[in-house]
């Protein structure tokens, strides 16, 4: 069993990076631990010749680098995404250590495509970007002093995913295929706008609804056939709406 394969599912997304250096550095940090798949999502600054010196040769993981215009993108097919924040949320998903988080994102990555996502150098994730994510993933610091750059964070997950092969099943623990991050952004969608149409969503006031229901079926990891049921659920509330305007 080639206990590699995991690795080359593993994407390492970084969002609106500000400096080309910390591109770099960061293609750097994945190279040595075996990871080479880097989605760049509106990077200020990119290619840059910075970038080139700070990676020390890691050019193929720079050169291979995909450049996307949202998040989206950078997470299509993905089946599991974790929004690497030392940062406290409200209404959080599913929170764990970057240890922790290495290996349940291993273990998925044996079914399929799986993000880190890794936000500016100043702020972060933003809230609307955690909630494209399933799991939030903290690294240990002293909590007087949470500051961590960029590429150091991503040289220390990238670092736990490697360590985690050992104990990575070879074969998956559950029996279902997992739906990708594209099935259940439709869900989201469709739930979103069933909610509209029977009057229990207010758009004009949504306060955090949408947030707590994304927390609330990102607990679930839903598989393929879960979507597919709360699909034609929705489908078949959605034919009974017409019906009855009719």
């Amino acid at each position: 069993m080639n206990f590699l394969l995991p690795l080359d599912n593993v994407r390492i997304v970084l969002s609106h990076t500000s400096h080309p250096g910390n591109i770099g550095a960061a293609a750097r940090a994945m190279k040595t631990m075996g990871i080479n798949s880097l989605y760049l999502v509106n990077p200020k600054i990119f290619p840059d010749k910075e970038a080139e010196a700070r990676s020390v040769g890691a050019w193929d993981v720079l050169n291979k680098a995909k450049i996307c215009t949202n998040l989206d993108e950078a997470l299509n097919k993905t089946v599991l995404v974790a929004a690497i924040t030392a940062r406290r949320r409200n209404l959080s998903h599913d929170t764990f250590d970057s240890r922790q988080g290495a290996q349940k994102l291993l273990d998925q990555a044996q079914k399929g495509p799986v993000a880190l996502v890794f936000g500016a150098e100043a702020s972060g994730l933003t809230t609307e970007e955690v909630s494209k994510c399933q799991i939030i993933v903290h690294i240990p610091t002293d909590p007087n002093y949470l500051s961590l750059n960029l590429a150091s964070a991503v040289q220390v997950m990238t670092y736990e995913l490697q360590m985690a092969l050992p104990k990575t099943n070879c074969l998956s623990q559950e029996s279902g295929t997992l739906a990708n991050f594209n099935d259940i952004e439709l869900f989201y969608c469709h739930l979103e706008q069933i909610m509209i149409d029977t009057n229990f969503l207010d758009p004009r006031e949504p306060k955090r609804l949408m947030q707590r229901m994304r927390r609330l079926f990102s607990r679930a990891r839903l598989e393929k056939e879960e979507i597919n049921i709360l699909r034609g659920i929705l489908n078949s509330i959605e034919k009974n709406i017409k019906k009855r305007i009719q």
